[in-house]
């Protein structure tokens, strides 16, 4: 959620930032209520300290031989009178809430306007693979290795979803191995979050209500629960309504779940196979900060992300996000993304971003100063360490070979035990 004060202070800066996003904003609608029930507030407070003084007079009036009735009609008539206007107050604060809740992030300033198509690429790790044989995509290899059954997923599931099977499910467990591995020794702590989440945590992680139809809810739960999106939506309620010390940041965390899109349903050729389906697996990073260390650890968890793909040895690309590519929730955003020879395109692996203090001004996710004492917002920054379903076909298109298998990445191999998958594997 942005600072009403921001919007107070700095309108024109926050209009700009946001037409970036493609967001057509107006501040004078929201400050126009904003000063309206402000008012409304003075007078409450002030005919509230009149009731307290005139309440505080009865003793003395009634001791001086006064009309104490008409002290008590003066009240009542009063206490009717800021009833009406706390109704009235608490109506515009709800509109200005909603009218908060509604804005997205503000962009960094240094990002450019625009969508997909203004994102620059700041990174790339190798070269494309070239091959001198025809080429199999990643379905057909999958298939031929017996890594995934597509055909037994649809019928006892759907479209949109796959079976891991035999070498295919050691690969998968193989990679979430080794990222939690990975993530140990760059000091992160593990969680295992449940998967359902109530609506306050959807509303914290900035994706409610705006993208509320975008997951998968449970009919019958009461309190209503959805199925999480991405560990990122546990991970960001952690420390909700809680004020941490400010000598135990940053708390830097890591969790592996599924993860539940109900959006996913494409039948693009380019999203064939595990390219994008409803439910996938990932690793997830995360961080609470201070607001002057974020754009430090901003840095590091894309220099951490894109470590795991290089020690895979894939061929990838860095993209800085222009802001109108940028989630609803984030400032800033870098994508990992892998590349597909048989599509000749890259496709994300990792986003990684910084959310600066809009996910904890929602969630009240807040640090004590140990010098001033003063309670201030966290930053909180998100990654996916890595998602899996778009690796696999990655691995296996990059590194076949002319006799139809494929060479397991080094190290994955001790965690799949086999240094080669072929055919009749």
């Amino acid at each position: 959620m942005l600072d009403i004060n921001l919007i107070r202070n700095e309108g024109a800066k926050v209009k700009a930032l946001l037409a970036k996003k493609g967001w057509d904003f107006n501040p004078n609608i929201i400050l126009s209520l904003d000063e309206k029930r402000r008012k409304l507030r003075v007078e409450v407070e002030e005919t509230k300290a009149k009731l307290n003084k005139l309440s505080a007079s009865v003793p003395v009036v009634k001791k001086a031989g006064g009309d104490i009735q008409a002290v008590f009609a003066e009240v009542k008539a009063l206490k009717a009178e800021n009833e009406a206007k706390e109704n009235e107050l608490k109506k515009l604060d709800e509109e200005v809430f909603n009218l908060l809740i509604e804005l997205p992030n503000l962009p960094d300033e240094d990002l450019v306007a625009g969508g997909k198509e203004n994102n620059k690429v700041v990174y790339t790790f190798g070269q494309k693979p070239t091959f001198d044989f025809p080429i199999k995509d990643h379905v057909e290899l999958c298939e031929t290795l017996g890594l995934v059954d597509y055909k037994r997923a649809a019928k006892i599931s759907g479209s949109g979803t796959w079976i891991y099977t035999k070498a295919g499910a050691l690969l998968e467990w193989a990679l979430l191995n080794f990222f939690v591995q990975e993530h140990l020794r760059a000091g992160y702590d593990m969680i295992l979050p449940p998967h359902l989440l109530n609506y306050e945590s959807g509303y914290t992680a900035g994706q409610f209500p705006k993208f509320k139809e975008d997951v998968f809810w449970l009919e019958g739960t009461e309190p209503h629960k959805f199925l999480l999106p991405t560990s990122e939506t546990a991970l960001v309620n952690f420390h909700r309504d809680e004020i941490l010390k400010e000598e135990d940041l940053p708390k830097k965390y890591f969790s592996y779940t599924p993860c539940y899109r109900s959006e996913a349903g494409s039948y693009r050729t380019e999203e064939r196979g595990m390219i994008r389906g409803y439910q996938f697996n990932k690793v997830e990073i995360f961080q609470y900060t201070r607001a002057e260390d974020s754009p430090k650890a901003f840095e590091s968890m894309v220099k951490h992300a894109s470590g795991l793909v290089e020690k895979l040895g894939l061929h990838f690309q860095v993209s800085k996000l222009a802001a109108g590519d940028c989630s609803h929730s984030m400032a800033r955003t870098y994508d990992i993304e892998v590349y597909i020879p048989s599509m000749g395109l890259y496709k994300e692996v990792s986003s990684v971003s910084n959310a600066r203090d809009y996910q904890a001004r929602r969630g009240m996710a807040r640090y004590r100063d140990k010098e001033t004492n003063a309670i201030k917002y966290l930053h909180t920054l998100n990654g996916s360490g890595l998602a899996t379903s778009r690796l696999i076909p990655a691995i296996v298109e990059q590194f076949q070979q002319k006799d139809g298998s494929v060479v397991v990445p080094k190290v994955l191999q001790p965690f799949v035990g086999l240094s080669v998958l072929h055919p009749d594997a």
